[in-house]
């Protein structure tokens, strides 16, 4: 009876985390141990400082850090998976979050699905390897901004310095070079009235962006062959 309740409770917890952030832990038994992995789910819009219209599908960035925060302090939780659909959105939070992904101390797989747009793409690379489906498209472009703003010298400063944080944070995480992520970030070509390019699936791949084309079942799989050889690192010492 003890038992039926306790798993009655789990299952409110694990609806409820669901419901609330859009994220929750995965168990996979074995033989001689319970490996735990976090799903975490960015979606939508990411949300920075000025609060979006409620209508807006978003992920808040005051949700996800201290998540992440929990994820790393959790010895349970061996590994994070990141699943991104998002059209971007604030530059800080987004590059805030990459951040704190990319430097979790856990073995990280992320998969981007229907599209890693704009800060999207340092959340994609942030993990330690990713993945994108086939029908998946990622944009680049420079951080927006109106010819208001860029008539202000000091304010153009500031993005110009803000976009190289970028570029530099993505040629680190991945294999492109900054030169060549610029290229794509520039091209004139590929968007009607505006600068930057679409990558999709497989062309991710080629431009060295993104690991491998691959859906959720390659992603946790990676994910738990991650996971083993951190433990195996860790008993080795």
């Amino acid at each position: 009876m003890k038992k039926t309740e306790e798993l009655k409770k789990n299952q409110s917890d694990m609806t409820e985390t669901i419901k609330e952030f859009g994220q929750m832990p995965i168990e996979e038994n074995k033989e001689d141990e319970k490996s735990k992995i976090h799903c975490l789910t960015i979606i939508g819009q990411i949300e920075g400082h000025i609060l979006l219209p409620p209508q807006n599908k978003t992920t808040k960035y005051e949700h996800v850090i201290p998540q992440l925060v929990a994820i790393r302090d959790n010895e349970d939780i061996k590994g994070l998976l990141v699943i991104l659909n998002t059209v971007g959105g604030d530059v800080e939070a987004g590059l805030a979050i990459a951040e704190m992904i990319a430097t979790l101390g856990k073995p990280s797989v992320s998969l981007v699905l229907g599209g890693g747009h704009s800060i999207g793409v340092p959340l994609a690379v942030a993990a330690n390897y990713s993945f994108i489906a086939s029908t998946a498209t990622m944009t680049i472009h420079p951080v927006r901004m109106s010819g208001t703003v860029i008539g202000i010298p000091q304010t153009f400063d500031y993005f110009e310095k803000m976009q190289e944080r970028i570029v530099e944070f993505v040629a680190r995480n991945s294999g492109i070079s900054q030169k060549r992520f610029k290229e794509l970030m520039l091209d004139t070509g590929m968007l009607a009235k505006d600068v930057g390019t679409i990558l999709v699936g497989e062309e991710a791949v080629k431009e060295k962006l993104i690991d491998e084309v691959g859906g959720l079942d390659k992603a946790i799989k990676k994910l738990y062959q991650l996971i083993d050889e951190n433990n195996d690192k860790e008993e080795a010492k």
